[in-house]
């Protein structure tokens, strides 16, 4: 008897998530992923620090070692380093975890809640004069087109409201105040809405909802989207 040919997964999908800081992307990001293995549908969550490879602690070490140099780094060398210097580094962050963690995956039939997408540093880039923003375009189009975008749309009044405290990245390193976090999160999002304008973005106004509103909404948008059952 011929034993029978292994089957190939159908290909997972990725599902990304776009907003300003405190917009609540990793408390709905978290839950999906939650939700999606709840219904039997096998997800992952990868986030700025994950850096697990599956069966190659060597990669994982290696990967582990980049977030810490890109996410964990000192403000002062931070600064000193530049903004060209970050971007690029930002790209070699994005473009290992895109080829060790991301694709293998969604290869493997594997859902990816991606938390903090690229998106986010495209539209703070835009706004930044130093930096061509044709550029950071560039040094990101190589990686892989999420399947669904979900933008959460918040001012950044409201977001703070709900974010409580910011870093000094937060505000463009313009100030430390309360108004200088308004002022540069509101131009990044306006950012933002251009590209939702111009993609097939899932958005959402969650400034007037609370979090099962927002989950409710974004499952049952997802649900429709990629035709999943919850």
């Amino acid at each position: 008897m011929t034993a029978n040919a292994p089957t190939t997964p159908e290909p997972g999908k990725v599902i990304s998530f776009v907003g300003g800081d405190g917009a609540g992307k990793s408390t709905l990001a978290t839950r999906l992923r939650q939700a999606l293995n709840d219904a039997g549908h096998k997800a992952i969550l990868v986030s700025k620090h994950s850096a697990d490879v599956p069966r190659d602690p060597e990669l994982s070490a290696y990967l582990d070692r980049l977030n810490e140099l890109v996410y964990r780094r000192d403000a002062r060398v931070a600064k000193a380093c530049g903004d060209h210097y970050w971007l690029l580094a930002l790209a070699s962050w994005y473009t290992l975890q895109d080829r060790l963690v991301v694709r293998p995956a969604v290869a493997a039939g594997t859902y990816v809640v991606l938390d903090n997408a690229h998106h986010k540093i495209l539209a703070r880039y835009a706004v930044n004069p130093e930096v061509p923003t044709r550029l950071a375009e560039q040094v990101f189009a190589h990686l892989t087109e999420p399947d669904v975008v979900f933008f959460l749309n918040i001012g950044a009044r409201e977001a703070l409201a709900r974010k409580g405290s910011y870093t000094s990245l937060e505000t463009g390193h313009s100030g430390g105040d309360d108004e200088d976090f308004i002022r540069y999160q509101d131009t990044v999002l306006n950012q933002m809405r251009k590209q939702a304008a111009s993609g097939a973005w899932l958005s959402l106004d969650v400034a007037e909802m609370n979090r099962d509103q927002v989950f409710k909404a974004a499952s049952a948008a997802l649900a429709d989207r990629l035709h999943l059952a919850f």
